[in-house]
């Protein structure tokens, strides 16, 4: 599986006090964490106006191109049927569908992680529950393992750890004596990488926070068909890739909002990002 937000870039440490300098003379500071040149706050600054306005403008641009094919659309229809009415409510059916469109292109993962095909399916499911009040982070790396939680939930029942698979639809899937076979490959070793990358979390969380943090593992198989929406192994839930929706609606915990914000604040700390 691939393993694929940004860190965020930390402001030198600042020590106010008197500039020390040698006898009668006006030797410069040197430059280094302690003293640090004003022009470099000014660089930094200055990169961060340029990003936001790159990023303002491809926004802009966007929009531009909707609203243009929007227009285009009930003009279009608007001749054609000699219905007004019908052109702009064509003209609005083709902007929602071009807002719908780009939601599920776009993905949070960073580009030069490359999220794999699977991934991208399950985030974008998991934007639908982010509208719920879930809260998501996306490819951390959980330090003292092995592997990489592909997206991390937290919401009103619990706390997930999803990794998201992509395999050959070609083969069956089925369950035999407790262990998992792709056609007539085991993926037993594949599901115990879940459970590892989970508890591993729950150990972090647990620690930060102070107190047990339950962490349930899955894998999102997308590909060859399955007899169950989601059957549990091994301890982890195997699930049918387009029903991690229904599957995260299943858990048994009930969380606070000031709970869902802890957790997802120590997650944001202890689970780190993919460089």
């Amino acid at each position: 599986m691939d393993r694929t937000n940004v860190s965020d870039v930390e402001s030198a440490t600042r020590v106010n006090g008197p500039t020390p300098s040698s006898e009668g003379s006006d030797q410069k500071r040197p430059e280094n964490l302690f003293f640090p040149n004003k022009n470099n706050d000014k660089e930094i600054s200055g990169g961060k106006a340029v990003y936001g306005a790159l990023r303002d403008s491809q926004n802009a641009r966007r929009w531009l191109l909707r609203g243009g094919s929007s227009v285009v659309v009930s003009v279009v229809t608007g001749v054609l049927t000699s219905e007004w009415r019908v052109g702009v409510t064509f003209g609005i059916i083709t902007l929602i569908g071009l807002m719908v469109y780009s939601s599920r292109r776009e993905s949070e993962i960073p580009r030069w992680r490359k999220p794999s095909a699977a991934q991208r399916k399950t985030e974008a499911q998991l934007k639908v529950m982010k509208q719920l009040g879930y809260r998501v982070l996306h490819a951390r790396v959980v330090p003292g393992g092995n592997g990489q939680i592909d997206h991390f939930v937290v919401g009103r029942r619990g706390a997930f750890a999803i990794d998201s698979e992509s395999w050959d639809k070609r083969l069956p899937l089925r369950n035999k004596l407790e262990k998992l076979y792709h056609g007539r490959f085991s993926k037993n070793e594949r599901i115990d990488e879940a459970l590892e990358e989970a508890k591993r979390a729950e150990e972090l969380l647990s620690k930060e926070l102070g107190r047990e943090i339950r962490v349930r593992a899955s894998l999102a198989i997308y590909g060859p068909g399955m007899p169950w929406d989601s059957h549990r192994l091994r301890g982890v839930d195997i699930i049918t890739g387009t029903k991690v929706r229904k599957w995260l609606r299943s858990g048994r915990d009930r969380l606070t909002d000031t709970e869902i914000q802890e957790i997802y604040q120590a997650a944001q700390k202890v689970l780190l990002p993919r460089h």
